[in-house]
């Protein structure tokens, strides 16, 4: 690292000199941060928050199989380091800004839109500044909670707002009697570490689940890869060539030329012949984008991005018995934002959409649930869990739907946040219709009247999507016992309305008792939407038991095409 670019936040050569205590004790020597030497701190956040974005994921509280926090919050950080990565800029204020900015565009789900807040408090209270001193860092930090803390409706305490407020308070009160900046920085990472650890005792459900606020690690992650930055620690997100598997080289090419596939499957291990986890999540890393490898010796759960689907499908082949394999071509899910009508053979140019007054935008993913959303006069963005759409992303849509004004339909609720930054942010005049899951989606696209404004369809659609209930079968990532339930590795669960309910061995079985629980028998109709890589012919069966159990409603059976999840069903 040359000189322009170095860490050490000492003003002058950069060499260690003690601090000279003034009339009241407080160090004489002033210490300085300027606009290059925060830019690497910057970097050093994002590399090493990449190199950890599977642990931030792992400490989702279910164990379903799609948690993404540390993947928001890595892309989040992503975006606000291309922001910076060609500036040449000495002052501090204006890359915070830039690093501001791009976070907030490249936000993705509650947690990136946080961070993005975060950061947006970080690079007002430095406004103007060419350099900032330990006072102006912890001014800094004061705001950057104190604007997280604003931006989120209801916070709640036990999540990464507690640890960015406790952070700044240790900082505070460590610059009482420090100046330098380096100490300041060790006392922000201590402070965030101890705090996160006091999240489950802050927020139940973290504590049930045995786990810790995955946001407030995530921040914890950012502090300690600055840190280790300063420290000469490494904070590379690539292993060492020495110990990456040639098939690392088809990554590289991911990277550059797409999305490439979406791979999943559940791998069990032969008789005598257990699985290594460590070892097998290493190969799987190396192999491409947004790795997920949870298990035990027995059973583990694949998820991996890369751009041929045979790398490790083969290499999971040879291990043991593979199950549920799903594989997607997420290219040519994400070569539009704005898809084609159906049966067209291509996605229409932005001057071939007609034009609107008001135009519904749905985020949905899965060949079915697109059809579906098209079919009901939206314009579909890809994306869902695991795939959020950023900021800029729903921004772009917003653009190209030729409206005068937009409803937003999130459909999960990781994205509702992201939807309602991007309504702000919005030229065109845009609201967002809160929905939290797909069915709740379906249900107010069905509701929307293209007769009526935007304000008049924002308020029937709402109360469509609140008459919803959602329920959702897929499998469990870990062992836990939540919300009363116990669970295995590798069972199927049964939510409703993003509460575990059922836990059991057969896939049949967990969906009628699914249904149970939300209270199926009393309402009309059940739509269930399959995924996760069943076929027509598999779910004929379960459809019929559900039929049976429920002779007084309508079963409608979809193929969604989702990932992750085997059943989404919606009742009302």
């Amino acid at each position: 690292m040359n000189n322009d670019s170095s860490v050490d936040m000492r003003e002058g050569t950069g060499r260690s000199q003690p601090e000279a205590s003034g009339a009241e004790g407080a160090p004489a020597v002033r210490l300085t941060l300027d606009g290059r030497r925060f830019k690497e701190l910057v970097r050093a956040a994002y590399l090493w928050l990449r190199q950890q974005e599977e642990k931030v994921n792992s400490y989702n509280v279910y164990p379903v199989p799609d948690g993404d926090t540390g993947t928001n919050m890595m892309h989040t950080m992503r975006a606000a380091w291309e922001a910076i990565a060609n500036l040449d800029e000495p002052s501090i204020g204006v890359v915070a800004r830039y690093v501001s900015s791009g976070a907030l565009r490249g936000s993705r789900g509650n947690s990136g839109i946080i961070l993005s807040q975060l950061w947006r408090g970080f690079a007002r209270s430095l406004d103007g500044k060419a350099i900032g001193d330990a006072q102006d860092i912890v001014a800094a930090l004061k705001e950057a909670a104190r604007t997280a803390y604003a931006g989120v409706g209801s916070p709640v305490e036990g999540t990464m707002l507690t640890v960015a407020r406790e952070v700044a308070e240790a900082v505070e009160h460590a610059a009482q009697h420090t100046h330098d900046l380096r100490r300041l920085l060790q006392v922000a990472r201590e402070a965030a570490y101890d705090s996160v650890q006091r999240t489950p005792n802050l927020l139940k459900i973290l504590r049930e689940a045995g786990v810790v606020d995955s946001g407030g690690f995530g921040l914890y992650v950012i502090y300690d890869g600055m840190w280790r930055l300063i420290n000469d620690l490494p904070v590379s997100e690539e292993p060492s060539a020495a110990s990456r598997p040639a098939i690392s080289a088809q990554a590289q090419l991911q990277r550059e030329e797409g999305w490439g596939y979406d791979v999943q499957y559940l791998l069990y291990a032969r008789p005598g012949r257990p699985l290594d986890v460590d070892k097998i999540r290493a190969d799987i890393e190396a192999m491409g984008e947004c790795p997920l490898v949870m298990g035990d010796a027995t059973m583990v759960k694949v998820h991996v991005h890369v751009p041929d689907p045979g790398v490790p499908i083969s290499y999971g082949a040879a291990l043991g018995s593979l199950r549920d394999v799903v594989i997607e071509d997420m290219q040519a899910q994400s070569e539009a934002f704005v898809l084609q009508p159906i049966g067209e053979s291509s996605a229409p140019s932005e001057a071939a959409l007609p034009e609107v007054e008001v135009a519904m935008i749905a985020v949905a993913s899965g060949v079915g649930l697109v059809r579906i959303f098209q079919e009901l006069g939206a314009r579909v963005v890809e994306g869902g869990q695991t795939m959020n759409p950023s900021v800029e992303d729903l921004l772009n849509a917003i653009e190209q739907a030729r409206a005068r004004s937009v409803l937003l339909l999130p459909n999960n609720s990781n994205i509702v946040m992201t939807a309602e930054q991007a309504a702000r942010l919005s030229s065109v005049p845009a609201w967002v219709v809160p929905t939290r899951t797909v069915p709740q989606g379906v249900g107010a696209a069905i509701a929307f009247r293209p007769d009526l404004d935007a304000q008049t369809n924002l308020a029937i659609m709402q109360q469509a999507a609140a008459a919803v209930v959602t329920a959702e079968v897929t499998t469990s990532t870990r062992d836990v016992t939540l919300d009363g339930v116990p669970v295995q590795a590798g069972q199927v669960i049964g939510l409703v309305n993003d509460r575990l309910k059922v836990a059991g061995d057969e896939l049949a079985a967990v969906l009628l008792q699914t249904l149970e629980a939300a209270g199926a028998d009393q309402h009309e109709l059940i739509s269930i939407y399959y995924g996760n890589g069943l076929s027509a012919a598999e779910v004929e069966a379960t459809a019929a038991q559900v039929r049976q159990r429920f002779p007084a409603q309508q079963v409608d059976v979809i193929a969604g095409g989702q990932p992750h999840y085997y059943f989404i069903v919606g009742i009302e």
